[in-house]
């Protein structure tokens, strides 16, 4: 059976995967959701020309003064008449600009006597100087941002600001998360010889933490057939994730466990190191994605599947990880037919891989700031060269 590429594997996890339904959120709760419908501006932005500097509104034309002081314009409490030939009105930042005013002399190149005001310095140079004009921001029924937009700290201030309480988002995802294996306990348990404490159940819900989603803990699963699937059949989730047992051992039962559960394997098994063995399918109304038990695998996985899978569900436009292109400041040898993800940090001004890439290794996992990308048949790369690599912490 020929490998599935990562990019090939993501397509069709993202093509399978239903989207989560629509709430509206207040803007207060709603940070990190991703857009249902595209933001519109209920309002102009600012809604009215403003004065960007302390100082005062007059007419540009009648610099260099002098001028009579007739009034004050001050933040939410805008000058009421109008601004006449000879005339100038104290004003400061945000307030309203006066009738009758275009410019504003800023207080530094201005001298005042009591109500009599003269230019002092080289002034605002042109007409409307200092000055924001109304919808300079955003007009009212501009879009702002379209569906499927995050909504970032920023935005959630560009939709205060564009007239917004609450927003169409979508739900959190119900992400169900099982390890399967004999040898596990839970951590924190005593481990006796041939045990492991059960890491990645934590790492993995720490690793979505970020993400709009309602993490279901299913526990450790034995490896017995009738188990699992009971476990995998009673599980009220969006997307089950299993991890562990998904390879081609005696005792690897999570494929068959699915299929009794009625589901349905769409892929498994891709051209990656680590994470060869995973698997994606359908479960009734939800996703199952079957992770390695090899935490550097199962760490992987999650973060080009299983981010990118709740993120799609969600309703984001661009689900996947951003890549950016980085110096190496070590060596690195050509790469065989499977996209290598090698753990690494910064070393200097460039990346280096890790020594040990086995994918059991924990502690060179939790050091690791980022994945170095290799393609499949990547020739050997030299310090100096670039890489695509993955931010992870």
């Amino acid at each position: 059976m020929s490998l599935l590429s990562v990019a090939e594997a993501q397509a069709r996890l993202f093509a399978a995967a239903p989207r989560v339904g629509i709430e509206t959120r207040p803007l207060a709760s709603a940070a990190g959701r991703w857009l249902a419908a595209p933001l519109v501006a209920r309002r102009d932005q600012p809604g009215a020309d403003l004065s960007a500097m302390d100082g005062y509104a007059l007419r540009f034309a009648e610099l260099p003064g002098p001028f009579k002081v007739i009034g004050e314009s001050a933040a939410g409490r805008p000058f009421a008449g109008t601004v006449g030939a000879g005339e100038a009105v104290r004003i400061f930042t945000g307030a309203v600009m006066p009738a009758g005013a275009d410019t504003v002399l800023v207080q530094e190149e201005a001298r005042r006597d009591g109500a009599r005001l003269w230019l002092e310095g080289e002034g605002p140079g042109t007409q409307g100087r200092h000055v924001r004009r109304r919808g300079q921001d955003f007009a009212h029924g501009q879009e702002l941002l379209p569906a499927g937009a995050r909504l970032t700290p920023a935005a959630i201030g560009l939709a205060a600001a564009a007239g917004h309480g609450a927003l169409p988002v979508h739900r959190p995802v119900r992400v169900a998360i099982a390890a399967t294996g004999d040898e596990l306990v839970p951590p924190g348990a005593p481990v006796s010889a041939g045990q492991l404490p059960e890491a990645n159940g934590a790492m993995l819900a720490a690793l979505i933490a970020d993400l709009p989603a309602d993490i279901v803990p299913l526990g450790i699963l034995p490896d017995r057939l009738e188990a699992l699937t009971a476990a995998f059949a009673a599980a009220d989730a969006d997307i089950l994730v299993t991890i562990g047992g998904a390879s081609v051992g005696d005792h690897d039962l999570v494929r068959p466990a699915i299929e009794a559960a009625g589901g349905a394997i769409d892929f498994w098994r891709i051209a990656m190191r680590p994470g060869k063995p995973l698997l994606a399918g359908r479960l009734g109304a939800g996703m199952v994605l079957g992770l390695p038990g090899n935490p550097a695998s199962a760490f992987v996985t999650a973060t080009l599947f299983l981010r990118p899978l709740i993120a799609a569900m969600a309703g984001a436009a661009d689900p996947l990880p951003r890549r950016r292109r980085v110096r190496l400041a070590a060596p690195l040898p050509a790469n065989d037919a499977r996209e290598d993800y090698l753990r690494g940090w910064w070393q200097g001004d460039g990346v280096v891989a890790a020594p040990k890439q086995d994918s059991a290794l924990l502690a060179t996992l939790a050091r690791a700031t980022c994945l170095i990308v290799r393609p499949p048949h990547a020739p050997a790369a030299a310090i100096g060269d670039s890489a695509e690599i993955l931010d992870i912490a």
